[in-house]
């Protein structure tokens, strides 16, 4: 059974990681992995295939960026020939970023079946590029996994058939538990004059929230009052480093002294400072979930998020992007008034078996 795994961009690879393991071990599946270029940078995708294990890719397209309907053309365009040579049994996509909806359009309209990893998950804000993306590819898939409850719920109400839909837990939780003994032998805290519990992680990328100086300067006013009490680790994304530059921020972020800004760092590096943080702020999806585990206080910068089971369990807050907001959150989390988080259901390391066993099945 040959299965086509497609990864876009740095998120996916700790969505594939621990399916190419999984896959591996099973002599009766061929993985292929096929890496669309959409987000490249050398080091730092060759610096997480090697900390991930992940195999070569079998395949680069080499796409590069674009707007979203030259990359998502594109990425159709050099997708096409690869189906129609290797004629898969499968196409398994991860996520939301546009190599998903591309690669799967073109394996449905080949009639290949089309497998989705992190299925089901839905902000309800259709400005979100993500969300269009995850509405569409759920559409056409054959085989949905989800990581949470609210996943399934999604489905069954968009009219998605139940025998199609399988909970079967986070496979970026697989690639963290997978790796966490390697991340706590990390220097990045030495190196960077960190003392453990006494500072804070940021990420920041979304457009809605980089992209227009007047929401942009406010959350800066935010950290600007954070970093007073305590470092503000920021590995800033190439996105975001350039909207600083542009509305003039880049040179008052530089006169604070305890607003760190860092390159990207590698996947262990980034574990590591997260696992030992006091507090995470970030529009991330992934990190949200990534925190719930590790127990770590999380502020996501957003109005919504398509993962409800990281506030049901106690540890993720929606904060917005109002500075006052923000610091009323992140005074209760200083004072130690939030709930230790739970670990949702299926968290358990194992998703990506249970996803083998089921398309071994299934297909």
């Amino acid at each position: 059974m040959k299965i086509l795994n497609v990864v876009g961009a740095r998120p996916n690879l700790m969505k594939i990681a621990p399916l190419m393991e999984a896959f591996a071990a099973r002599r009766e599946i061929s993985p292929l992995l096929v890496h669309t270029g959409q987000h490249y940078d050398e080091n730092m995708s060759d610096l997480f295939f090697r900390q991930l294990g992940i195999p070569e890719p079998d395949l680069n397209l080499g796409v590069g960026s674009g707007s979203h309907a030259v990359q998502t053309a594109e990425i159709m365009k050099a997708f096409e020939p690869v189906v129609l040579e290797h004629a898969p049994d499968a196409v398994l996509v991860v996520g939301d970023v546009n190599s998903t909806i591309a690669c799967g359009t073109v394996a449905v309209k080949l009639g290949i079946p089309l497998v989705h990893v992190e299925a089901g998950l839905r902000s309800f804000d259709r400005s979100m590029p993500e969300e269009i993306n995850r509405i569409i590819t759920d559409a056409i898939s054959d085989v949905l996994f989800c990581t949470e409850k609210s996943g399934v719920e999604n489905l069954l109400a968009e009219g998605v058939a139940k025998e199609k839909i399988h909970l079967v837990g986070n496979v970026m939780i697989d690639t963290l538990m997978r790796h966490r003994e390697k991340a706590d032998a990390s220097r990045v805290l030495e190196n960077l004059e960190l003392e453990e519990g006494r500072y804070a992680v940021l990420t920041l990328h979304r457009p809605a929230n980089v992209d227009r100086r007047e929401l942009l300067g406010p959350l800066v006013d935010a950290f600007e009052v954070i970093q007073r009490d305590l470092p503000v680790v920021f590995p800033a994304h190439p996105r975001t480093r350039a909207r600083l530059q542009e509305f003039g921020l880049a040179e008052r972020i530089a006169g604070l002294p305890d607003f760190r800004v860092l390159d990207p760092v590698g996947y262990l590096d980034f574990l590591k400072l997260m696992t030992s943080a006091k507090l995470v702020l970030t529009d991330s999806g992934g990190i949200q979930e990534e925190a719930t585990i590790l127990a770590v206080p999380c502020l996501t910068l957003r109005e919504n998020t398509e993962r409800p089971v990281t506030i049901e369990m106690g540890g993720n807050q929606l904060v917005g992007r109002d500075p006052e907001r923000i610091l009323k959150a992140y005074r209760k989390v200083a004072s130690g008034d939030v709930p230790r988080p739970q670990v949702p259901p299926l968290w358990d390391g194992k998703a990506a078996g249970r996803i083998v066993e089921i398309l071994s099945r299934a297909l």
